[in-house]
Formats: C-alpha cells, sequence, structure tokens
C-alpha cells in the first residue's frame, strides 16, 4: 500500500502561478461583461424600413402573416413550408409563454442602414439577428418584408 504524505509541499512558483490565472480569469470576466452590458447599452440607429406584424394560425396548418397598419394579409405561408420562420416564432412564443404573455403578440420586422435583418417582438424586446443565420434563411423574411409592403401601398 502506498504511503499517504501529509508533509507533501506545492512549489511557491505553482502557487503564485495559480493565484495571477485565477486573477486573470476574474478580471477578464468583469471586463468582458461591463463591455458587453456597454455595448447593449448604445442606442441602435433607427431602421430604414420596418413592418409590425402578427402571425396568425391558420386550420390546416398554415400561418397568415397580418400587417397591422392596415389589418390585411401580407402573406400565407403554406403548411410545410417556411420551417426556418416557424421555427423563429416558435422561439419568440417560447419565451412568451415562460413570461405569462399571451400568443396575441405584435412584432417589428426591419431593414438596418447596414444590411441587418431583425425580428423582435414588441412586448418582451427580444430581437433576432436574421442574419446570423445565412442568406438562405434570411430571405424567408426578406420575402415576408417585401409582401408586408405591397399591402402598405
Amino acid at each position: 500500500m502506498a504511503a499517504h504524505h501529509h508533509d507533501q509541499k506545492i512549489p511557491r512558483g505553482v502557487l503564485i502561478g495559480a493565484a495571477v490565472l485565477m486573477a486573470a480569469t476574474f478580471i477578464l470576466a468583469a471586463t468582458s461583461r461591463r463591455t458587453l452590458v456597454e455595448a447593449q447599452a448604445q442606442p441602435q440607429p433607427p431602421p430604414v424600413e420596418s413592418l409590425e406584424l402578427s402571425f396568425v394560425d391558420q386550420p390546416g396548418g398554415g400561418l397568415a402573416v397580418i400587417e397591422r397598419s392596415t389589418g390585411r394579409t401580407a402573406t400565407l405561408l403554406q403548411p410545410t413550408t417556411n420551417n426556418f420562420v416557424r421555427g423563429v416564432l416558435r422561439g419568440m412564443f417560447r419565451e412568451r409563454k415562460l413570461e405569462s404573455l399571451g400568443r396575441d403578440a405584435v412584432f417589428t420586422l426591419a431593414r438596418h442602414a447596414d444590411g441587418r435583418l431583425t425580428l423582435e417582438d414588441q412586448q418582451t424586446h427580444r430581437r433576432v439577428d436574421l442574419n446570423a443565420f445565412g442568406p438562405d434563411n434570411t430571405a424567408a423574411f426578406v420575402m415576408i418584408l417585401d409582401a408586408g409592403r405591397q399591402v402598405t401601398r
């Protein structure tokens, strides 16, 4: 059986190195968190184009996209199509459910000067940067923005 030694000494350099590493980790975490909060607090320029929309489930699995200022249907997403749009909305509605909010939501779909496209829940203020999911997925929301623009004319 191996002997157990209580008199083992850890070299002083190793202890100093561990202390420096822990201090650097705490400083880095505090700095990055503060930087993130400051970045989020920066005012965002207004979008160059935006629509207020509601998404309403239809019998048979369709999804009506309603442009709020006119109350008109901008487009109807057919069942089993537009999976990316449906996935984004599922996430938004999941958050609404966690906050005990109903399904009657108003979303702002916006195009920004830098080309970004965002979808924001006006009540929870949750915003999804749609460009983060690639051009093919973003194109589905561009189609909705274009269709909404048509019904406001």
